[in-house]
């Protein structure tokens, strides 16, 4: 298992680097440097509309981990679509707009209707709240057609 966790924290090389900064909120703390990127789809790309499409999370300087399992320096994907980050010293909602990931997936299929949407990752805890500071990525712009 540790292996695994130690593989998950050297992804590929990042495209996106986005924590912000420390809040008040009492959660589990990410390590130094940490941050999350979409490595596919591309900001700006077409994606087919109404048919699957796959999204691959990235995470470097911190492993993956499934929601209920405490170890340090480790986390789950939540994928956003079409909406803002929530607020950060709260559990993260999980709805249509808010997929979980917490079996400590790194990639999986979606589809969209034809238009504009956003896609944005933000890493959350062993309980599904965002890490102090929180770890997310920078929100990309897809156009399903």
């Amino acid at each position: 298992m540790k292996k695994i966790i130690a593989a998950a924290a050297f992804v590929a090389a990042a495209l996106t680097v986005s924590t912000a900064p420390q809040g008040a909120w009492a959660a589990t703390p990410s390590p130094p440097g940490a941050y999350a990127y979409i490595g596919y789809p591309n900001d700006g790309q077409v994606v087919p509309a109404n048919k699957p499409f796959r999204v691959w999370f990235g995470l470097r300087f911190m492993g993956v981990a499934p929601k209920g399992v405490k170890y340090p320096n480790t986390g789950h994907h939540h994928l956003l679509i079409d909406t803002d980050l929530p607020p950060m010293d709260q559990e993260i909602p999980s709805d249509r707009h808010h997929l979980h990931f917490g079996a400590g997936e790194t990639e999986t299929m979606i589809s969209l209707p034809p238009g504009k949407h956003t896609l944005q990752l933000l890493m959350g805890d062993d309980m599904h709240m965002p890490h102090n500071p929180p770890v997310y990525s920078k929100k990309i712009t897809v156009i399903a057609r």
